[in-house]
């Protein structure tokens, strides 16, 4: 497995990110076409983490996005994009995106985004054996694995990070704050949305009927909370 794919049209601003982060000592490999980086994503390696361009040749960021999410349920994808609405964020999100970056951008800040989500990756895999009952949805940390009606469904990293949480404090409600502290280890208000586009996925991934959940539960006015029958180690 590689560690990094950069999906980026930009020739030179592709080199200097392969080039900073290989000096970080990360594996990289670049694409500047989205249609090839689709078509690489049926082969071996796949990478760990990938840095995609929203607007790109061949197959647009979003494509390349649909794509690497349906391929591999454990990468962490980080949009790269001179779009700095709102919008353009949420759909990013919406489609499997974990975590999104406006250009221009400060390199630092990337790279330091880039070494949290590896340090959140490599947690995950070295989480303790604490099981949870939630009833119709187990969480078993040592494998990283959710059961759902007896069949075990495919969360991305944020996804099962967010589950994990929750189940952590069943029945104490979590602010969108608290909840952005401890997943995605940033205390910045502007991504509160992302809490919701992230709850909204789990839902249709855990609940019977989404539109109607029974687990992962809004506490108006203030966040979310799990609701489970039982939680036992």
């Amino acid at each position: 497995m590689e560690d990094i794919w950069i999906v980026e049209d930009d020739v030179e601003l592709a080199r200097l990110l392969a080039e900073r982060f290989e000096e970080e000592g990360y594996v990289c490999r670049t694409f500047h076409d989205g249609s090839d980086a689709i078509a690489a994503l049926a082969a071996a390696p796949k990478p760990r983490l990938m840095i995609l361009d929203q607007m790109l040749p061949g197959a647009p960021g979003i494509d390349v996005c649909r794509a690497a999410r349906a391929a591999q349920d454990d990468l962490y994808i980080l949009f790269l994009s001179a779009r700095q609405e709102e919008t353009d964020r949420i759909v990013g999100l919406e489609v499997g995106a974990d975590d999104y970056v406006t250009k221009p951008f400060s390199m630092p800040e990337l790279v330091a985004r880039v070494r949290s989500a590896f340090r959140r990756l490599d947690a995950s895999a070295a989480r303790g054996i604490e099981k949870y009952d939630l009833g119709t949805v187990q969480i078993d940390p040592e494998r990283r694995s959710v059961i759902v009606r007896g069949e075990e469904v495919n969360l991305t990293v944020l996804e099962y990070d967010l589950l994990l949480c929750l189940a952590r404090h069943a029945d104490r409600p979590l602010t969108r704050l608290q909840l952005l502290k401890e997943v995605w280890k940033t205390e910045y208000e502007g991504y509160e949305r992302t809490v919701d586009t992230h709850i909204q996925r789990l839902r249709a991934k855990v609940e019977e009927t989404p539109s109607r959940p029974k687990l992962i539960m809004t506490v108006w006015g203030v966040g979310y909370s799990l609701k489970p029958p039982s939680i036992s180690e």
